[in-house]
């Protein structure tokens, strides 16, 4: 995307970790090469049957993957976005993932948010208009029977 921004800082990541992320990270590079339509389709696919993502869930997924990639660290953000939620769904949830772009100056950019707040991005994430969203499945819920 056209997000202009500073290479995030990037933590060490213990090795044992490192393969799921690498994994998530070049299943993300494989994805990104696809048209919008079908990143959005395969990406509705691999939610199913995962729990909403919380913030520190997102944004630990994020972490590790700014950590294990430079692309990512950078300006990747389509491939940092999507290689997050992957991530997040080898752990059995997923956060809601969104592109979006603003018209003054043009900018493109992708996301992962949690409760609508943008997951580790900059202050500024909130004035794009969402274009693309995958959203988490709300869990299901235990029936309840009120008895009168």
């Amino acid at each position: 995307m056209s997000q202009p921004m500073v290479p995030a800082a990037r933590d060490p990541l213990p090795l044992r970790r490192r393969p799921a992320v690498l994994l998530a990270t070049a299943a993300a590079r494989l994805l990104v090469a696809l048209k919008p339509h079908r990143i959005r389709r395969v990406l509705s696919l691999l939610r199913r049957g995962a729990a909403p993502a919380t913030a520190e869930q997102a944004l630990t997924a994020r972490r590790a993957v700014v950590a294990v990639s430079a692309r990512c660290a950078g300006e990747g953000c389509l491939q940092r976005s999507v290689a997050t939620a992957l991530l997040c769904r080898m752990r059995g949830t997923w956060p809601d993932w969104c592109t979006g772009v603003r018209t003054a100056p043009f900018r493109a950019h992708a996301w992962v948010e949690v409760d609508g707040l943008p997951v580790g991005e900059p202050p500024l994430t909130g004035h794009y208009h969402r274009m693309i969203v995958v959203p988490s499945l709300p869990g299901k819920q235990p029936d309840i029977k009120i008895v009168s």
